[in-house]
């Protein structure tokens, strides 16, 4: 039971008769005559367990979009029903305060919608709902709180989508260069076509060379179905926090899924299968394969509820996760830190081989807010910031040059260009018929 705000100012219009009659059984009588009515309208109010409330709510949404969540309040009495309803989120839901009275007549229905602004990743659970049923006064309620299931996924918010179209551009005249007839061994059989000086002797078809007189050779098309692993680290290195441009102080995390949603959305335009791996000291997400056009879907609803540990990456787990999805010579995409520190017992313990079998590229995020060389440095302890800032850069780029040493490509930019800067080194390695 709850009380609303009209009984405290129905009591204080008892003031008047008392002062008229300054009598201790006229306030006795108004107090006991407010008492009677706030429970005559309590009775006629409708029980909340009468109401039957169902949801409706969309499967998933994008963060920082606005999903609604919609109460179907159904009122199966013959009594008008006056309610209150309150559809309680977590606080990352950003729930619509706005909580108006409705009034369901008997045998009908109304509908309250919530809106909703998620501002983390993964999934919301609705907490409950809570009923006040007033009486036709208003004066006193029924409140009853429901259990109304319901689970809204919020899908990673993929700012990169706005380098998408030039990328598919490029793609394109990639595709239409490809398209061309290359001579020699391939991988697709296109057709034939008669010898010319300079073409590879082990194209040479002879039994169609006997059929029509003349030396013919066999013609290919590039392999269209390469395969494409992005391998996310959700190491500690993932939990650390940069800057950027356009979404300050941001986990390099998110920058990682940036790099793996617009990899999907190229990749599978493309015609390539794209796996996805994301592991730390365990394999987090593991997704083969995933046929066209299913890719970023899969991805997204995958990477949502994706979160950093604190905890060092096993990396040869992660390169023997790699064989088991690699069937083939593939392109590896390791979204990780080059960190010199670890190096030498992590990532670089397993590298040499991994580049060995398959074309490898390091995405690597630096923060744009770090600052190198202790000239602006106003503080001691600025000088020492800065000069460590450096000294911790040099050491990279000098990791860097060693990697690139054993075939192995690194990508640096900061969380904004990261995603595109990895796309495009793709489709060099593409153009390049490196894939």
């Amino acid at each position: 039971m709850t009380v609303s705000g009209r009984v405290p100012l129905l009591v204080l219009v008892g003031i008047l008769p008392a002062i008229a009659w300054p009598q201790p059984i006229v306030v006795v009588g108004w107090v006991v005559l407010v008492v009677l009515v706030v429970t005559a309208d309590l009775l006629a109010a409708v029980h909340p367990d009468r109401l039957r409330i169902t949801r409706e709510l969309p499967g998933s949404v994008r963060l920082t979009e606005t999903a609604t969540s919609r109460l179907t309040l159904a009122n199966p009495t013959q009594r008008t029903a006056r309610v209150q309803v309150r559809d309680a989120w977590p606080p990352s839901a950003s729930p619509a305060a706005r909580r108006p009275r409705l009034v369901v007549p008997g045998g009908e229905s109304l509908r309250q919608q919530t809106r909703l602004t998620p501002s983390r990743r993964g999934d919301l659970a609705a907490a409950g709902v809570t009923v006040r049923s007033f009486g036709p006064l208003g004066l006193a309620a029924r409140q009853r709180t429901f259990v109304v299931p319901g689970v809204l996924r919020v899908l990673p918010e993929f700012r990169s989508r706005s380098h998408l179209p030039y990328r598919l551009a490029r793609l394109r005249e990639l595709d239409g260069q490809a398209s061309v007839q290359v001579r020699g061994q391939g991988t697709e059989f296109d057709s034939l076509r008669e010898y010319a000086i300079g073409d590879d002797v082990r194209s040479i078809d002879w039994r169609a060379s006997a059929r029509a007189a003349r030396t013919m050779v066999r013609t290919w098309r590039p392999e269209r179905d390469r395969h494409v692993l992005l391998v996310l680290d959700t190491s500690r290195w993932a939990a650390g926090r940069i800057g950027g441009d356009g979404a300050a102080d941001q986990l390099r995390l998110d920058a990682g899924i940036e790099v793996c949603l617009l990899m999907a959305a190229l990749g599978a335009a493309s015609g390539d299968r794209m796996s996805l791996l994301v592991a730390d000291q365990q394999v987090r997400l593991r997704l083969p394969g995933t046929g066209k056009g299913s890719a970023l879907a899969a991805f997204a609803d995958g990477l949502s509820g994706t979160e950093a540990v604190l905890t060092e990456t096993d990396w040869p787990q992660v390169a023997h996760q790699v064989d088991q999805l690699c069937r083939q010579r593939s392109l590896v995409i390791l979204v990780t830190a080059l960190d010199p520190a670890l190096y030498a017992d992590g990532l670089g313990t397993v590298l040499t081989r991994m580049g060995h079998d398959h074309q490898v590229v390091i995405a690597h995020v630096t923060d744009p807010a770090e600052r190198f060389g202790a000239g602006g440095a106003t503080t001691v302890a600025a000088a020492y910031s800065a000069a460590a800032d450096g000294r911790l850069w040099l050491a990279t780029q000098a990791l860097s040059a060693r990697v690139k040493r054993i075939g192995v490509e690194v990508v640096q930019a900061d969380p904004d260009h990261l995603a595109p800067a990895v796309c495009d080194k793709y489709l060099a390695l593409k153009a390049a018929g490196r894939l």
